[in-house]
């Protein structure tokens, strides 16, 4: 299998903190903001961008995760035993404004099926994403508010974000398939 660095580790950091930068630009104070990571990379993703901000503002950010597994409108393609993991919403949702967090946008499934999991807990004022790789080739109509980099990606190639909480080390990766 061929692959290509897209994301170094410096890159990575890079990305990462823009991007938490860019939240706090566009939300100002953070008063009314809570973060939220989809499971698996978006959590660590996630936790990186509260302390950006925390680190920022000078104050604690609700944070909670997400597993959408059981979600997905193709969990039944996916495997016959999806791999459930822990959603912890420890704050009140409802009238909240949510950033959503996760490390690879493709189709926009994973992200509609986050936010019918997010609207189990509450109405919150507002759904805010970030991810760190947008690959394109989108089937629902979702885009990125904070994105990291953005990539066309060919049919025979995957992205791999590899990250230290996740056992490796900070990079993404384009792999061929083939």
């Amino acid at each position: 299998m061929e692959s290509r660095v897209i994301l170094s580790a410096g890159d990575l950091s890079l990305a990462v903190n823009r991007i938490g930068l860019q939240i706090l630009e566009k939300n100002h104070d953070a008063e009314n903001l809570a973060i939220v990571g989809i499971h698996t990379c978006g959590v660590f993703l996630a936790e990186r961008i509260k302390v950006i901000i925390e680190k920022e503002t000078a104050r604690q950010l609700p944070y909670g995760t997400l597993d959408i597994n059981l979600y997905r409108d193709d969990w039944s393609l996916v495997s016959q035993n999806p791999v459930v993991k822990t959603t912890d919403i420890g704050f009140t949702v409802e009238g909240t404004d949510i950033i959503l967090v996760d490390d690879v946008l493709f189709t926009g499934r994973t992200i509609r099926a986050a936010m019918d999991a997010l609207m189990d807990y509450g109405r919150p004022r507002s759904i805010q994403l970030a991810v760190l790789v947008d690959r394109e080739g989108r089937e629902l109509p979702i885009q990125a508010d904070y994105l990291g980099i953005s990539t066309g990606v060919r049919a025979d190639e995957k992205i791999k974000v590899i990250l230290e909480e996740h056992g490796g080390r900070d990079e993404v990766i384009l792999e061929n398939k083939v």
